[in-house]
């Protein structure tokens, strides 16, 4: 465990309700796992349930999945996790992403669908000519319980033969939470489509 995480490291937890996220500094390291003293009260943090974490390290962004063995006050204990994984800070997880949404810009409403999606943002597809030049408002609904509102900023557009417009985006307006939510969603997503593959070979 103290390959992965140090002293004063500050760790993101995120709960099953991604509401109750918490954020806390890592008070020390054992071979068992680690305890860190959170920055807010540990509302929807319970012992012995699944959450994610999330921390930047030197070797890129560390993301696993663990659960609480104690909680005292603002100190939780955490059990060493069975597997751990590295995202580059510069790249997002994207993952295969179709659903039917709106993009918003004062009275202008353009339909969209969307092809694939990241917590950086996503691609779409559209028959409409939308302007590069504004930023969109945008509500991403990833389940019943979670939905993103953001701004979405066009970055490039490309037109094919038939007449429907390709176009790159990216989020902007995102808090912490949502970001931390999007970059959940999508490396869950995409660890599942992992499994599968590797079940079906």
């Amino acid at each position: 465990m103290r390959e992965l995480v140090k002293d004063n490291q500050i760790v993101t937890i995120v709960p099953q309700d991604f509401k109750k996220t918490n954020k806390g500094k890592v008070l020390d390291v054992t071979q068992d796992g680690f305890r860190m003293e959170l920055k807010f009260k540990p509302e929807g943090l319970n012992v012995n349930h699944i959450c994610d974490f999330y921390s930047f390290t030197e070797n890129g962004y560390l993301y696993f999945e663990s659960y609480i063995q104690a909680l005292e006050n603002n100190v939780i204990t955490i059990a060493n996790p069975v597997k751990h994984r590295f995202l580059q800070r510069r790249k997002f997880t994207r993952i295969k992403f179709v659903e039917d949404l709106e993009l918003t810009c004062g009275d202008v409403t353009h339909k969209i669908r969307t092809l694939d999606l990241s917590a950086g943002g996503m691609k779409i597809r559209t028959n409409e000519n939308i302007d590069i030049e504004k930023d969109y408002n945008l509500v991403l609904k990833l389940s019943e319980e979670q939905e993103i509102k953001c701004k979405y900023q066009l970055i490039r557009v490309e037109r094919d033969d038939s007449g429907y417009y390709t176009i790159s985006g990216r989020f902007t307006m995102l808090s912490n939470i949502d970001k931390m939510t999007l970059v959940q969603y999508c490396m869950k997503k995409d660890m599942e489509t992992q499994s599968k593959r590797e079940n079906n070979s």
